[in-house]
């Protein structure tokens, strides 16, 4: 009774095995950057960016951030950081970078129905002066040609909106191997009604966010409000989604804890803030890691037949594979031990999922500080 439920259990796995390498294949085709230069000029007239730097309490790692910026090659560029009501050193070093260009705007206390980074973006966006803005974290690393290369995109295709997912440029870190599956699922789950999107780096016309979405008033409580615009956008074929390189120039770094704490904030709404999708996806999960627990409890008990071990091995074997896609693409190291911790990332990604629905059904998610609490749905 165990090899027949093992046998039909990887004959599902392998099912979605195949319909989740389509996906993703798909996702990365789509995504790749292709060679536009050739399309538009060197000497073309570019139109001027504002970069968008909302801070609080990133004392640790704004300086990193900074100085990766007003490295940019771009000519029209102007650059602002607003302190969203820090409790360490962050007003003082962004002021610190005034004589390299940097313009400090002192953030002001959150109005009742906003989140906090909303309001933050909005502040920024009344700020802000360019044809583009380019709305970044601070934990978002820019190559001097970074910049140029998204805007330049943005004009070949006629985009209004540009989102870049990161690449990991550091080296080995466990940062790195032990990361969630956030963007993972991004491309998995990329479709033209909810399209992937990436909160580091978003670059949208200015006037389009103000006049169309009247800033971010619309999206004042929303989690991912660059989901919900890129989301709109993408129906009229104004939003593009890119995979970012190391020629592209968009690396970003991010500790362990940051990205666990950032994965519980997330996950919870984009299953509907519903209980039930939850555990859904919970269980979900947990069927992905049956044909390694099977070879590694019931193989060696001698519980199963040889000809089921090769079958749950190879299904093993291509959900690592699968991983290896993924990780090779965005990794610059470590991701062959990565893909290979794959059950281990999954059983973590499990327990998110269930950190997510606890803390947000008791009202207890919080960013920077600041308590989250948009609509629950049970």
């Amino acid at each position: 009774m165990l090899e027949v439920i093992l046998y039909i259990t990887n004959i599902v796995l392998i099912a979605v095995l195949v319909l989740m390498f389509r996906q993703l294949l798909r996702s990365i085709t789509r995504s790749t950057p292709p060679a536009y230069h050739s399309k538009l000029g060197r000497d073309t007239d570019l139109p001027s960016v504002t970069v968008c730097i909302p801070a609080r309490n990133e004392a640790h790692a704004l300086i990193d951030c900074l100085q990766k910026v007003i490295t940019s090659d771009y000519q029209k560029l102007e650059i602002i950081v607003l302190d969203d009501v820090s409790g360490d050193d962050t007003s003082a070093l962004i002021k610190s970078f005034a004589s390299e260009g940097v313009r400090f705007v002192q953030g002001s206390a959150l109005p009742k129905g906003w989140l906090g980074k909303n309001h933050a973006l909005q502040g920024l966006l009344e700020e802000a002066s360019g044809t583009y803005v380019l709305f970044m974290d601070v934990d978002t690393r820019l190559s001097p040609e970074a910049i140029e290369h998204t805007v330049r995109y943005a004009l070949v295709h006629r985009a209004s909106m540009v989102s870049v997912l990161p690449r990991r440029e550091d080296g080995w870190r466990a940062s790195i191997i032990m990361s969630p599956l956030r963007y993972f699922w991004e491309l998995i789950f990329n479709r033209r009604l909810w399209p992937s999107t990436a909160s580091n780096a978003w670059l949208i016309r200015r006037e389009l966010l103000l006049s169309r979405f009247d800033g971010f008033k619309s999206f004042k409580n929303a989690v991912q409000p660059e989901a919900k615009i890129a989301a709109e956008l993408a129906a009229t074929n104004e939003y593009h989604f890119l995979l970012g390189s190391a020629h592209f120039g968009v690396a970003f770094e991010k500790k362990w804890r940051s990205q666990l704490i950032t994965s519980v904030r997330l996950i919870y709404p984009l299953l509907g803030s519903q209980v039930a999708l939850s555990i859904i996806a919970f269980l979900d999960l947990l069927l992905l890691l049956v044909p390694f627990v099977t070879l590694a409890i019931f193989l060696p008990a001698g519980l199963i037949s040889p000809p089921l071990a090769l079958t749950t091995f190879i299904v093993a074997l291509g959900y690592c594979t699968l991983y290896a896609l993924y990780t090779r693409r965005v990794w610059r190291h470590g991701w062959l031990l990565g893909a290979l911790l794959w059950p281990v990332i999954v059983l973590q990604e499990a327990v998110l999922v269930i950190a997510s629905a606890l803390q947000y059904t008791r009202r207890t998610v919080k960013w920077k500080g600041r308590l989250i609490r948009p609509e629950v749905q049970n």
